[in-house]
């Protein structure tokens, strides 16, 4: 229990919410980390900012034997994404990207880096901090190997910022484009500069911003289908109700049953007319009274 009131506040702000905050990134440098793999780090922590955090100090430990460090960096700076950078004779220019689930490794892929242009190598205008990039993924095998569907998704989690209920044309200016081709993927990124048309839609440019990377899968840790089902669960509150008696045909049409109470059309108003009058006989035929006889 919180002995104050900030630690109760901070406890507060940990707790699972229908609406998750944006996910945090923690960047880990390992034990034997060279020039490259720092550079990339700090290069993917500028455009992380400010959904990451940056470990500057060494650490000694390997993820795919050992992962309680991860773990446990992971609570104390309450992040669900990882990167962790290492080098050595075996696995040059390493890195694991990761998530977690529960405080614990989900998903961890290992690539590595064979060709790295960092930001300071593109002399080009830079987009400011914060901005949401657009994602765009190429190649079959995104959609065909299990497991590059699952860096895919590891990669959406990892860059897509946070979630925005608009979208400003102007705001689209970053985008991060992913290639997998003959072993490989290329990550690219770009900066959309909106030229003059001559109508209301812009010309549209890219022009290479940096970082740009050449990387090559290596080892994965792939979470059971089980797990990962547990960790796509949402709460019954966001499911969205089923709404009854509406249906959709073929064509997006939508149609609704209305069902109303039953209707007296004896008290029905109608038009006034002289001859829907009702005459002397028929309202006493009505109230049940004999009508007067006439005399002879």
């Amino acid at each position: 229990k919180p002995k104050t009131k900030r630690a109760k506040r901070f406890l507060e702000k940990r707790e699972p919410k229908l609406k998750e905050n944006t996910k945090n990134a923690m960047l880990i440098k390992g034990g034997n980390a060279n020039l490259t793999v720092t550079e990339v780090l700090k290069d993917i922590y500028a455009v992380k900012k400010p959904f990451a955090v940056l470990y500057k100090k060494k650490n000694i430990t390997r993820p795919f034997e050992d992962q309680t460090s991860l773990e446990f960096f992971s609570k104390k700076s309450d992040c669900s994404l990882f990167l962790f950078g290492s080098h050595n004779k075996k696995r040059p220019n390493n890195l694991i990207i990761g998530r977690m689930f529960d405080y614990h490794v989900l998903d961890m892929i290992e690539l590595g880096v064979e060709k790295f242009v960092s930001l300071k190598d593109v002399k080009n205008s830079k987009c400011p901090e914060g901005t949401k990039p657009m994602l765009i993924f190429a190649g079959d095998m995104f959609d065909v190997n299990e497991e590059y569907r699952r860096l895919k998704s590891l990669l959406i989690d990892f860059f897509r910022g946070p979630s925005v209920p608009s979208i400003r044309l102007a705001g689209l200016e970053y985008v991060l484009h992913f290639t997998a081709v003959d072993g490989k993927i290329y990550m690219r990124s770009y900066k959309v500069l909106l030229k003059k048309s001559g109508c209301k839609i812009p010309r549209i440019e890219l022009e290479e911003m940096g970082p740009s990377l050449d990387l090559v899968m290596r080892r994965t840790h792939l979470a059971s289908d089980d797990l990962y089902k547990l960790s796509l669960k949402q709460p019954k509150a966001l499911k969205p109700k089923k709404k009854k008696n509406i249906s959709h045909d073929v064509f997006g049409t939508t149609y609704g049953r209305i069902h109303m109470q039953k209707q007296d059309l004896s008290k029905l108003q109608t038009r006034k007319m002289k001859g829907l009058k009702k005459r002397p006989a028929e309202k006493s035929a009505e109230d049940g009274v004999s009508p007067k006889k006439s005399k002879s």
